[in-house]
C-alpha cells in the first residue's frame, strides 16, 4: 500500500512525500480499520487455538485454572476475593487468597460429596446473593464434575419454583437473605406429590457454614471432571422469555473458557488488576465475564454485595479497584448521584460492561476520569458476541466495530436481516420466501450462522425446553437448508463499520438491566379478582435506559380504580414479581382492549404512545413512584419531572 501511495505522489520531494504518505496511510488505516482488524484477527486465532488445546488436554473445567493459581507458589498468596467494607452495616473489608479460597472450596466439596452424595454431571440449584458462599458452592460443584444452576435470587412464588423444577435438581441451597422464597406454599410445590422429583432445600446459615468449614478438604480425582468438551454443559443461567417464566440457558464450557482466555486479553487484564463488580453473580456479566475473567491472569475479584450509587465509588476507591464492571443503567445512576470525594480518588483505568448509552457515555468518563471504556454485547445463550474498546469519540456508544478486512473475511458471521414490526418476525421476500439483508444504516435483526449438521456445536439452547430452543433458530434464511440463530435484537451497521444496538424484539422488554416478560407480569396482574385483562408492554422514558413496564388494564365489572384498589394492586404485584418487573404504570381505558384476529393483545400503538399525557389524554394513567404505597395519578406535572430527569425510577 505504501508503494501505491508513493506512486501517486510521483516526483514530489521526499521531505514532503514521506510525511504525506504517512498521513495518507494513517487516514486509510483509520477509515478501513486495518490495524484494528489485523490485531483482532491475529489475537482471535491465537486464543481460539489455546481454547482448543485446553479441550485436547481434557481441562475445559475451570476448576483446573482456579486450582493452578492456588497451588502455584507465585500466586497462592495473591488475593482472589475481596468483599468491600459496608458503610451501612459497618462490616469490615474481608478477603481470601487463592490458597485460602481453594481450601474453602474443597471443604464445601467434601460436604457436598459426603452429606449429599453429589455426583459427576449432576445438576444442583443454588439461590444466593453476592456472597462468598456463592463462589464456594459454585467451584465446589465444578470440582466434583457437577453442574450449578444459578437461580435468580429476586424470584419468588411460582417463578422461583419453576426455575428450580426445570433444572431437574434434587438439591437446592439458599442464602439466608433469600430464605423468604422458601415459604409454606413453595415448600409444598417443591415436594414430589405428583409434581415431579422432590427437591431438598437447605439454607446455608452461620451454623451450617461452620459445620461445612469443619469438613476435611476433598479434592475429587480428575476422573470426576474428565470427558467434558467445549460444547458440554458447564452451568445453567436463567433468562426470561416470552413464555412468561424463566428459561434455563445451557452454558457450554466454551463460554467460561472465553471468559478466562479471550476477554482478559482484549481487556489487557494483568495479575495486579483488581476487578470490581456489583452485578449479580447469577447473571452472565458477573459470572462468565467477571469471576471467570480474573482466573485468566490470576488477579483479584472485588465483589460488592449489591450496587448502590451512594457507596459504589467509595468501595471502588477503598478496595483499590483498577477495573469497574458496569451495566448501562448503573452508569446513569452514578452520573446522576451527588458528587463525592471518591469520584476521582480511585485507581480505575478501565470500565467494562454493556448497555452504556451514548448520552451517558462521555459524561460517565468525564465525571469519574476513567480513561477507557470497553463495551460488550452478547447474550448468555448466543453463539457469538462483539465489543469495542473506546479511547476516542469514534466508537462512543457503539457495541461493535468491523473494519474492511474483517468484513471481507468474516462478513457472514454477523448479519442483519429486515424485520417486520407488525409481526415481530423476519421479513421474507414475497417471491422467494427468503430473508432479506439490510442495507447499511438500516435497522434489522441480528442473526448468526449455525452448522445445519451440528446446530448444538455453537448453540446449546435451553435446558429441557425444545420449544424455546427452536424459537431461536431460523431456517431457510438465504437458501434451502441453512440455519441461523436469532438474537431477538434490532441493530444497525453504519457506513463506518460500527454496530449500534437499537431495541429488543417482541414482548420481552429490558428494565433495570433485567429482561421482563410481559406474560409473567400479565399473569400476576390477572390473578387479582379486580383485573379482567392486562396488556403489558414496555414504554420508553426520557432520561432512562430500557423500557419501563406499563399495563393497560380492564377492570372486572367496569368498577372504578379507587385509591384503595390502587394500594391493593401495588401490594399484589410487589408480592408476586421481582422488584424490576413490577409495572411502573397502569393505564385504564374507556374502551375494551384491542386484540388481533387470533386474540392477541395489540401492543404497537400503546407502546408508541407511551405515557406522554399529550398522547394518552383519552385514558387515565397511574404510576408507582419509588417508596409509594399505592399507584398515584400521573399527568402533566409528573411527566415534566420524568422529562426533566428529576424523577428517580
Amino acid at each position: 500500500m505504501a508503494a501505491s501511495v508513493m506512486a501517486v505522489l510521483g516526483d514530489v520531494p521526499r521531505t514532503i512525500a514521506v510525511p504525506a504518505a504517512a498521513a495518507s496511510l494513517a487516514y486509510l488505516n483509520a477509515k478501513l480499520g486495518l490495524a484494528h482488524d489485523l490485531w483482532g484477527i491475529s489475537v482471535g486465532l491465537l486464543l481460539a487455538a489455546r481454547v482448543s488445546a485446553v479441550e485436547k488436554q481434557d481441562r475445559v473445567n475451570l476448576f483446573y485454572a482456579f486450582e493452578g493459581h492456588a497451588l502455584d507458589p507465585t500466586t497462592a498468596k495473591r488475593a482472589f476475593l475481596v468483599v468491600p467494607a459496608d458503610p451501612a452495616t459497618l462490616q469490615p473489608q474481608t478477603e481470601w487468597t487463592y490458597a485460602e479460597a481453594y481450601e474453602t472450596v474443597l471443604r464445601y466439596a467434601s460436604w457436598l460429596k459426603e452429606a449429599h452424595g453429589v455426583q459427576k454431571n449432576e445438576i444442583v440449584a443454588i439461590d444466593f446473593t453476592n456472597r462468598p458462599q456463592f463462589l464456594w458452592l459454585w467451584f465446589a460443584l465444578w470440582s466434583l464434575g457437577a453442574t450449578p444452576a444459578l437461580i435468580n435470587s429476586n424470584l419468588r412464588s411460582h417463578a422461583f419454583v419453576h426455575s428450580v423444577r426445570i433444572s431437574t435438581s434434587r438439591l437446592l441451597f439458599l442464602d439466608p437473605l433469600v430464605q423468604d422464597a422458601l415459604n409454606d406454599e413453595t415448600k409444598l410445590e417443591l415436594t414430589a406429590d405428583g409434581r415431579g422429583r422432590a427437591v431438598d432445600a437447605y439454607i446455608i446459615d452461620e451454623d451450617l457454614e461452620r459445620s461445612i468449614l469443619s469438613s476435611t478438604p476433598y479434592r475429587a480425582p480428575d476422573e470426576a471432571r474428565s470427558g467434558a468438551k467445549l460444547s458440554s454443559q458447564s452451568m445453567l443461567i436463567y433468562t426470561s422469555g416470552t413464555t412468561g417464566l424463566p428459561k434455563a440457558a445451557t452454558v457450554s464450557w466454551a463460554k467460561p473458557l472465553s471468559g478466562r482466555i479471550m476477554f482478559p486479553t482484549f481487556l489487557n487484564l494483568k495479575a495486579d488488576d483488581r476487578y470490581f463488580t456489583a452485578m449479580p453473580l447469577y447473571h452472565t456479566s458477573a459470572s462468565l465475564l467477571g469471576v471467570c475473567q480474573v482466573l485468566g491472569p490470576g488477579c483479584t475479584l472485588v465483589l460488592a454485595p449489591k450496587f448502590s450509587a451512594r457507596t459504589c465509588m467509595r468501595m471502588v476507591t477503598e478496595t483499590r479497584a483498577t477495573v469497574l464492571q458496569y451495566i448501562g443503567e448503573m452508569c446513569r445512576y452514578l452520573v446522576a448521584s451527588p458528587p463525592t470525594p471518591y469520584d476521582r480518588a480511585h485507581s480505575l483505568r478501565l470500565a467494562f460492561g454493556n448497555g452504556l448509552r451514548p448520552d451517558v457515555w462521555q459524561r460517565f468518563k468525564d465525571r469519574f476520569a476513567i480513561p477507557d471504556v470497553c463495551e460488550f454485547y452478547g447474550a448468555t445463550e448466543a453463539p457469538s458476541a462483539s465489543l469495542v474498546y473506546e479511547r476516542n469519540a469514534f466508537l462512543r456508544g457503539a457495541i461493535g466495530f468491523t473494519g474492511t478486512l474483517s468484513r471481507l473475511l468474516f462478513g457472514g458471521s454477523s448479519i442483519l436481516i429486515k424485520h417486520d414490526h407488525a409481526t415481530d418476525q423476519p421479513l421474507r421476500h414475497p417471491r422467494t420466501n427468503f430473508c432479506q439483508k439490510c442495507a447499511r444504516d438500516e435497522a434489522g435483526e441480528l442473526i448468526y450462522p449455525l452448522d445445519p449438521a451440528n446446530v448444538k456445536d455453537k448453540f446449546q439452547g435451553y435446558f429441557d425446553n425444545e420449544k424455546a430452543t427452536s424459537s431461536k433458530i431460523l431456517r431457510d434464511v438465504f437458501k434451502k437448508g441453512d440455519v441461523y440463530y436469532r438474537s431477538g435484537d434490532l441493530q444497525r451497521l453504519d457506513s463506518d463499520g460500527r454496530w449500534w444496538f437499537l431495541d429488543r424484539i417482541g414482548d420481552t422488554y429490558r428494565w433495570k438491566s433485567e429482561n421482563v416478560s410481559t406474560a409473567e407480569v400479565s399473569a400476576a396482574l390477572g390473578s387479582h379478582p379486580a383485573i379482567s385483562e392486562a396488556n403489558v408492554y414496555g414504554v420508553a422514558l426520557p432520561q432512562h435506559d430500557g423500557r419501563a413496564g406499563c399495563a393497560a388494564i380492564a377492570l372486572t365489572g367496569a368498577q372504578p380504580l379507587t385509591a384503595a384498589l390502587r394500594a391493593e394492586l401495588a401490594r399484589h404485584v410487589r408480592a408476586r414479581l421481582p422488584k424490576y418487573a413490577v409495572p411502573l404504570f397502569l393505564r385504564v381505558g374507556k374502551q375494551e382492549l384491542e386484540v388481533t384476529g387470533t386474540l392477541k393483545h395489540q401492543k404497537v400503538a400503546l407502546r408508541d404512545e407511551g405515557v406522554d399525557p399529550s398522547k394518552t389524554a383519552s385514558d387515565e394513567v397511574f404510576w408507582l413512584p419509588p417508596g409509594a404505597e399505592a399507584y398515584e395519578a400521573f399527568g402533566e406535572k409528573e411527566w415534566a419531572r420524568v422529562v426533566g430527569g428529576q424523577a428517580k425510577l
